[in-house]
């Protein structure tokens, strides 16, 4: 085979004049990032990231996210397990609902929090009787990241069960095996990829999240400012400098990085 051919098999046969826009769509995901970049003041880099109100939003910002990916993973696996286990219409459907968050503004989906727990719904009436107050509380920024970062884990988790079959949970059951050793021992195990690659971009979305946080949480210092939120407060001028803002945007950048890095890292041989 000529070096011609064996490049054509490799590339394909695609007109070479798409490299333009394909070149522009690369330029337009990387030039803003390296502007940023460009834009970190790296003598005071360290004092930025390390002020007060930085480590507060940062330390907020990782305690939250942690503890909205444990609700997602309770809650997700579940999901994913019964969207993956259901007939094609039944999981069309579960699938569907699943993704609204992904494609929903995420102001909306605060609008729609605040209104469900909110003092004069059904669900916050009910929950104030017992003196118990969500909106604008670290409570309800966990919840927000949850909203927002539960499609994240359990579209990848299904993809993964669906990919892996139910094979050899039949040959387990078929050796006496009950489900929930199945369950532990050959379908997660199994299913690992999906669900780790699940955890991470669920937590990094988590992380991340401002507007549903910004509408249902609020923006208090110390209670509901997680990072995105510090961040914008800093360009509207208050609180934080912007060179702490910079700092923060380039840490969630790193983190970001970090996260596809780690997805794509992880591999874990299964059998076949």
């Amino acid at each position: 085979m000529t070096a011609a051919a064996m490049r054509a098999q490799r590339t394909g046969f695609v007109p070479r004049t798409l490299a333009v826009p394909a070149v522009v769509g690369l330029a337009l995901l990387i030039l803003p990032l390296g502007a940023l970049v460009l834009r970190v003041e790296w003598s005071t880099l360290w004092s930025d990231v390390t002020s007060p109100q930085a480590l507060s939003a940062l330390g907020l910002s990782l305690l939250t996210g942690l503890i909205a990916t444990v609700v997602c993973v309770v809650l997700g696996v579940p999901l994913a397990l019964l969207i993956a286990r259901s007939g094609d219409r039944a999981a069309g459907a579960l699938r569907a609902l699943v993704t609204v968050p992904l494609v929903l503004p995420p102001m909306v989906g605060g609008v729609a929090m605040l209104f469900l727990f909110g003092r004069t719904s059904w669900l916050g009436s009910a929950l104030a009787e017992w003196g118990i107050r969500v909106p604008f509380t670290t409570t309800a920024v966990v919840l927000a990241q949850a909203f927002v970062a539960l499609p994240f884990l359990v579209l990848a988790l299904e993809g993964s069960l669906r990919a892996t079959g139910t094979g050899y949970e039949q040959a387990a059951a078929g050796l006496g095996a009950g489900r929930w050793t199945i369950l532990a021992r050959v379908t997660l195990p199994l299913a690992a990829p999906g669900l780790v690659a699940g955890v991470v971009l669920c937590f990094a979305r988590a992380i991340g999240e401002f507007g549903a946080t910004a509408l249902f949480a609020g923006n208090a210092p110390g209670v509901t400012q997680t990072m995105p939120l510090a961040i914008y407060t800093a360009f509207n001028g208050a609180g934080v400098s912007q060179g702490t803002a910079v700092a923060l945007s380039l840490l969630l950048l790193v983190t970001a990085v970090g996260v596809l890095l780690l997805v794509r890292a992880w591999r874990v041989e299964t059998p076949r």
